[in-house]
């Protein structure tokens, strides 16, 4: 017999779109949550499923491969099942077509709400008010109910009803001027989505929470958590620097936020250039005065390094543009890995910077079984990054690949919802019970 999941038992409506949601109800279906996702065949949600339905060629052959990067670069028979926003975030859930803009479809979710115990939701404040989805009318169904909503801003506020990703997070908390290099402006900077991983785990946490005080006092609860406050963890260190000493910190590069020096990324012996991915560098960290001493010798007591301006870390904070510059010039013709095992040999905090590709030759990463072969709808398999927990008691694995558009349709409607044959044909006649989204829908 297979123990017990630890969220085994709670059933979450699904009603998220984009990525900071999806990674939430990911991490509960890990844990043994089951996920059910609302979805509409006749509304496409932009980047949830991909950009688009039925996305042309030309778009995924020029596209960046985070957005079009289907399976043998062909779009399948439904691109909305393979495309990679949606493959790494859609396993161990359930979906079924519902069109939340009608009564018939409100009166399905309130049916639905009658038999779960969370409802969780990311879109834009006022999106689900606009259908009559509100605390107070989930309450009414289910008193107990926990409703859990992950808008980018809060729902109250100057930016309450501002659409946002994860990158237009970081731009209003301020992370895009931080994380820059010094001799670049802002507009230089690659964006990045980590506020959506952020407030995804977080919003996890914050169910599991709830279920606790659930459970310890019968009542359900809102909980409300706004990315943007969430997203401000990631540059915990400025925001303290200002409150408590009035420092407005500016743009470091790659250098310890807590001022030990050398700390940097350094380039590599490469076998092609940065536009082909095949440029290598390497992240290294000398923490103090012995680490100092100890890098020395692990590059074999250059002269310049010998410099007493350098024996201590406010001599190499005023100079470390020169060390840098000398660093990169001992590491320019060596093997990343190679520079990574000598500097750890010796103590010293280094690895390399992989492109993504490179991970999966990564030693340290298979040992930790930190890829997870899955098989997608066309029937083959790939490796996917894997559940960030390891329980010994608990198993957590992929029980279900990526979900299709409608797939638990059945499950959903006769077995959860009880309806009956009559209701079902009828239901399919609105084009609910379906796997492709309509033809209107690009």
């Amino acid at each position: 017999m297979s123990p017990a999941k630890p969220l085994e038992g709670v059933r979450v409506i699904d009603l998220c779109v984009v990525w900071a949601g999806p990674f939430a109800t990911m991490l509960m279906g890990d844990l043994g949550a089951e996920i059910i996702k609302c979805e509409n065949p006749f509304v496409w949600q932009p980047m949830t499923r991909g950009g688009m339905a039925r996305p042309p060629q030309f778009l995924i052959d020029r596209g960046a491969p985070w957005g079009t990067g289907y399976p043998d670069n062909v779009p399948g028979e439904r691109p909305w099942n393979y495309s990679p926003t949606f493959v790494s975030l859609y396993r161990n859930k359930k979906s079924f077509c519902v069109d939340l803009r009608s009564p018939e479809g409100l009166d399905v979710l309130r049916r639905l709400v009658e038999v779960s115990d969370v409802v969780y939701e990311n879109n834009a404040t006022g999106t689900l008010e606009g259908l009559g989805i509100t605390y107070d009318w989930l309450k009414s169904i289910k008193p107990d109910i926990i409703f859990v909503r992950v808008p980018a801003y809060g729902s109250t506020g100057p930016y309450y009803n501002a659409r946002a990703l994860g990158v237009h997070l970081e731009a209003v908390m301020g992370h895009t001027l931080l994380r820059g290099y010094d001799d670049a402006d802002p507009s230089a900077n690659t964006a990045i989505y980590s506020g959506d991983y952020m407030a995804g785990a977080q919003g996890a946490f914050a169910v599991m929470t709830a279920l606790w005080h659930k459970r310890k006092t019968g009542n359900g609860q809102l909980v409300e958590i706004g990315q943007a406050e969430n997203a401000s963890a990631m540059f915990t260190q400025a925001i303290m620097d200002y409150s408590l000493n009035r420092n407005v910190q500016t743009t470091i590069g790659n250098r310890d936020v807590h001022g030990q020096y050398p700390c940097g990324v350094y380039p590599c012996m490469s076998p092609g250039s940065a536009e082909e991915c095949l440029d290598r560098w390497v992240a290294i960290h000398v923490e103090n005065d012995e680490q100092w001493a100890s890098f020395r010798v692990a590059m074999g007591g250059p002269e310049w390094a010998s410099d007493s301006r350098f024996d201590t870390n406010d001599g190499r904070e005023a100079h470390y543009k020169e060390i840098d510059a000398a660093i990169a010039e001992w590491t320019r013709t060596r093997d990343d890995y190679e520079v990574m095992h000598l500097l750890q040999a010796h103590g010293i905090a280094a690895a390399p910077v992989l492109e993504a590709s490179r991970m999966f030759d990564e030693p340290h990463l298979r040992a930790r079984d930190f890829f997870r072969t899955q098989r997608i709808e066309n029937g083959k398999e790939y490796e996917f990054v894997g559940p960030i927990w390891n329980f010994e008691d608990a198993p957590v694995a992929f029980r279900q690949a990526p979900v299709g558009l409608g797939e638990h349709n059945e499950y959903v409607y006769r077995e959860v919802l009880r309806v009956d044959d009559a209701e079902y044909e009828h239901l399919r006649d609105l084009g609910w019970i379906t796997m492709d989204y309509d033809p209107s829908v690009p």
